[in-house]
């Protein structure tokens, strides 16, 4: 595996992405970004399925998913990558403006690595989507694929 990988951005809100992919591109991180709209698109690609068939085999460094998103939320995107053994150990963090509990609390039980509600004020978005890029991306350590 390369040492650069993928951070995929599950967001179905055009400002919300634009701003995460601004701040991330801000950080000088030299992972290619990979924007999908909603849940649905966002299993395509870790399955390489439509118009993600012919993508490289490695999977992303982090997802960054958003919870309320159309076709498919991302507890239930989460669901499927937990239940999938190939995609099982891939770090997913919930981006989220949800503040229920029950969303935490159902991130948490399906096994979310971290789970970041989205700051109002923009320099605290720029700030939190910062580091979460260099934690996932350039810090973090990830087993390697299973044989």
């Amino acid at each position: 595996m390369s040492a650069i990988r993928t951070i995929l951005l599950a967001e179905d809100s055009a400002a919300d992405a634009e701003m995460a992919i601004d701040a991330l591109r801000e950080a000088n991180l030299a992972n290619p970004i990979v924007h999908v709209e909603d849940g649905v698109e966002a299993m395509e690609y870790l399955q390489r399925k439509g118009r993600y068939a012919d993508r490289p085999d490695e999977e992303p460094a982090v997802l960054l998913l958003d919870i309320k998103m159309p076709r498919m939320d991302g507890l239930e995107v989460l669901r499927r990558i937990r239940a999938d053994d190939k995609l099982r150990r891939l770090p997913v963090v919930i981006l989220s403006s949800s503040r229920e509990e029950s969303d935490l609390v159902h991130s948490w039980d399906l096994g979310v690595n971290a789970y970041v509600v989205k700051p109002v004020d923009i320099e605290q978005f720029f700030g939190a989507v910062k580091t979460l890029g260099k934690f996932w991306a350039v810090i973090n350590e990830t087993p390697g694929v299973e044989g």
